[in-house]
């Protein structure tokens, strides 16, 4: 039987991706009565023996409480989950479609379709995936031309939880974003987030094209101060200025802050690099091209392939017989996605010009080994450093501040460091032993070293 919302309200997730998984767990820890549903045998084998398919702090718990209050069930059942709904979230991937920048929307349609079959008296579907303007709309056309008799609102709510952080980002947001078209979709969403509006969660109701746009937007915004403080870090380099205190002296400022000022190889992962793919495709769509966007993702794209130069540089001008070794290779740390992270760019260019690569990640080594192709996955970053000629870091693990360096740096060939984080003071790195190489900061020498030793960067050099 249909519960009444407001009393007991039942959701329905479709898929149990990141966004998905994430949600369902968390709406259940509301009170809610979740189903989660996804076709992949072995992703719900692993679920409902209690393993979690994806690297995410504080998940664990909440779906091994929910599943043994009975709020939380995994289910390839789509039709039944859909019977019995208020509230149907779709979650399923929307991945750039193959050689082009636009949004591969098959998914999202695709699921639209199975619901308006399977849905029983009125139900809000959702669109939790990231989806460009005009999809809400798309599928309240697909849902009416499928059930044409259909009780039912179409809304959007995007998601805004970064990896890593998603279950505290979930659960203390700064905001909830809602697209409505109608009061009746807009009272069940508000009901849906009344556990976070009661603690004063800002509730931001839009109409379905708004909250769409604020998704890519806020992404794009976030892309464009990354690139914009990598290139900055490169000025100060040439300049001589340290990007720490440049940025540091900007973020102070109300209007700017410091959030998204800390150089580094370049944004990744699943979101970034596609929103900003997206939503420059809509904009050419529209007749109104998106420059700026346009230019952020050429920066990011080539800032990532100047980061073989700059390894290459710090061993002397060659990798020919240099082993290398890589500390990180998810995009960010507290994850274990590798979408679009540097070391994707960053391995094969080593390996191409002649160098051996070891590396270490504290939890993504079991996704580089389904990718990369003859890298030595050592067991910690002191097994990667010996007999390296230079230890980079791509990825700011908090593992990795904690380095000996001084240990580091007498197992290895060469003593050189490149900190793509800038994890290290540089007074640390001058009693390091190393020669030490960071962003947007002044190279360190290695003790006894000569001026000669640290030749400054110069981009396009090598």
């Amino acid at each position: 039987m249909r519960s009444v919302w407001g009393e007991s309200m039942k959701i329905t997730v479709i898929g149990a991706g990141y966004v998905g998984l994430v949600s369902a767990a968390c709406f259940s820890d509301f009170g809610y009565e979740v189903t989660c549903v996804d076709r992949d045998p072995r992703k719900l084998a692993m679920l409902e023996s209690g393993k979690i398919p994806i690297y995410e702090q504080g998940l664990e718990p909440i779906v091994a409480a929910n599943r043994a209050a009975g709020r939380l069930i995994f289910t390839d059942r789509l039709t039944d989950a859909v019977a019995q709904a208020d509230v149907v979230l779709i979650a399923v991937g929307t991945p750039t479609r193959e050689g082009e920048d636009a949004a591969d929307l098959s998914f999202v349609f695709a699921a639209g379709e199975e619901i308006a079959r399977a849905m029983n008296g009125f139900t809000v579907v959702v669109t939790k995936s990231t989806v460009p303007v005009g999809t809400a709309a798309r599928l309240r056309e697909i849902i009416s031309k499928t059930r044409p008799d259909g009780d039912f609102e179409v809304a959007s709510n995007p998601e805004f939880m970064r990896e890593g952080s998603a279950v505290e980002d979930f659960l203390r947001p700064d905001r909830v974003v809602v697209g409505v078209n109608s009061e009746r979709a807009e009272r069940v969403l508000a009901q849906l987030y009344r556990p976070l509006t009661a603690r004063n969660v800002p509730l931001v109701v839009t109409s379905c094209e708004a909250a769409e746009i604020i998704k890519y937007a806020a992404n794009t915004f976030l892309a464009t101060r990354i690139a914009f403080v990598n290139q900055l870090a490169d000025l100060c380099e040439k300049v001589g200025a340290d990007i720490e205190d440049v940025a540091r002296g900007m973020g102070l400022d109300k209007r700017i802050g410091l959030q998204f000022l800390s150089p580094g190889p370049g944004f990744g992962g699943s979101c970034f690099p596609k929103d900003t793919r997206a939503l420059v495709h809509t904009a050419r769509q529209q007749g109104n091209p998106f420059s700026i966007v346009e230019n952020v993702i050429a920066a990011n794209e080539q800032r990532k392939v100047s980061l073989a130069d700059r390894i290459q540089h710090a061993v002397g001008g060659t990798l020919a017989g240099k082993r290398i070794a890589l500390l990180g290779i998810a995009f960010k740390a507290e994850t274990d996605d590798i979408r679009d992270a540097a070391a994707l760019t960053v391995i094969p260019e080593l390996q191409k010009r002649g160098a051996s690569v070891a590396a270490f990640d504290p939890v993504a080594m079991d996704n580089g080994r389904l990718t990369f192709e003859s890298v030595q996955w050592c067991a910690d970053a002191y097994s990667a450093a010996i007999g390296a000629d230079a230890v980079v870091i791509l990825t700011e693990w908090n593992v990795f501040r904690g380095l000996d360096l001084k240990r580091m740096a007498r197992d290895m060939r060469q003593p050189v460091l490149v900190d793509f984080r800038n994890l290290f003071p540089i007074a640390d790195a001058r009693n390091s032993g190393m020669a030490y190489h960071s962003i947007g900061r002044a190279s360190v020498l290695p003790a006894g070293g000569s001026k000669a030793d640290v030749i400054p960067f110069k981009s396009g050099a090598v």
